[in-house]
């Protein structure tokens, strides 16, 4: 079996440093971290991109931005801008998408990665053939499940 091959758009990275005083939040930081733990021990592929580090390079939070910047060590692919990744980010825009969250999606679709998590329930109502776009916890309860 593939290891599957998955993306974490900024709002993820960036989740355990929200409030954690709501369970929603407290819920998707943890799934967020177990996750990290499943990248660390080579259960998961992550892919970045360009977009997620000109994001992360623009945190007005020191601490946090080496932090996440540090995480991306463990990426198996830093995927690039590109005609492809453009065209199908235009697409995406199309359908209501904020220009870097297009950007986001495009680059874990030409990566071919098969989940895209984020916390953002904008984006968690895309649906699109070409991959699945998923909140942390429900990703983690869907591993648990197999």
């Amino acid at each position: 079996m593939t290891k599957p091959k998955i993306y974490l758009d900024n709002c993820c990275f960036n989740r355990p440093y929200d409030d954690q005083s709501q369970l929603k939040i407290e819920l998707e930081t943890k799934a967020k971290l177990f996750i990290q733990s499943l990248i660390v021990n080579g259960e998961l592929i992550l892919v970045i991109s360009y977009i997620l580090e000109f994001e992360n390079d623009n945190n007005p939070f020191e601490i946090r931005k080496l932090a996440i910047q540090d995480f991306f060590k463990y990426a198996k692919e830093d995927i690039g801008e590109s005609r492809e990744l453009l065209a199908i980010a235009e697409k995406l825009k199309k359908t209501g998408l904020k220009t870097k969250d297009s950007l986001h999606l495009a680059s874990a679709i030409a990566a071919n990665c098969d989940y895209f998590m984020s916390t953002d329930v904008r984006l968690l109502k895309v649906n699109d053939p070409r991959i699945k776009v998923i909140n942390p916890v429900d990703f983690v309860m869907r591993k648990e499940d197999l």
